[in-house]
């Protein structure tokens, strides 16, 4: 049996922006019938919340768009890389924190900006490969902690945003390796599919 794709969703804490991006992004596989070939948590880069829960008011704007959610914060650990796929980063600082904890080249690899799955608005865009795809000057979801419920509501819409591109590329990683299961390629035994990661625009971090 196919062990399922796993995600991680990474902000600071875990009780804002992250567990925001996890219940959308569940929301999402199960409207596309991928929540029995998915897994996804979240987890912050420091343990001060570790076993709260989420932020009231990433409760209140989950609610009033609709997500279910039911959370207890924790701390992102090195040894998940091991059996992660994608770990998704929030912002470039938890990037950086990210690659800086990853064991491997290949664990680095699985490491992405969310927003770089998203689509750009005409102020941001910029000359790139993958025009319309995150090629934005700033790939942050800012922290929304210090301001008020409109900021969260903020967050919200560009976790959406990028949550539909982010659903094309893994469903793209599930097909390919389906196709590597049924069809492997010549030098590797069957049953023994290679790693398939989804490839998002180019990252570029702010400063």
């Amino acid at each position: 049996m196919t062990a399922p794709f796993r995600i991680c969703f990474v902000c600071t804490g875990n009780i804002c922006r992250s567990p925001m991006a996890e219940a959308v992004f569940r929301a999402r596989l199960a409207e596309d019938g991928l929540d029995g070939l998915v897994e996804v948590g979240s987890a912050g880069t420091g343990g001060w919340h570790e076993g709260e829960g989420a932020d009231p008011r990433t409760d209140a704007v989950l609610r009033a768009g609709g997500y279910e959610h039911v959370h207890a914060a924790r701390q992102f650990h090195t040894s998940w890389f091991d059996h992660l796929d994608l770990v998704i980063a929030l912002d470039s600082g938890h990037l950086r924190a990210l690659r800086g904890l990853a064991p491997t080249v290949h664990d680095a690899a699985k490491i992405h900006l969310l927003r770089s799955y998203g689509p750009c608005t005409a102020a941001d865009a910029v000359p790139g490969p993958s025009p319309g795809l995150g090629n934005v000057d700033d790939l942050d979801v800012p922290d929304p902690y210090y301001g008020d419920i409109a900021g969260f509501e903020e967050c919200l819409e560009m976790i959406e945003a990028a949550s539909d591109g982010l659903l094309v590329a893994v469903r793209a990683a599930l097909m390919s390796r389906s196709a590597a299961v049924t069809t492997p390629a010549r030098g590797h035994a069957p049953g023994r599919p290679q790693a398939q990661e989804p490839r998002p625009p180019q990252e570029k971090e702010s400063a």
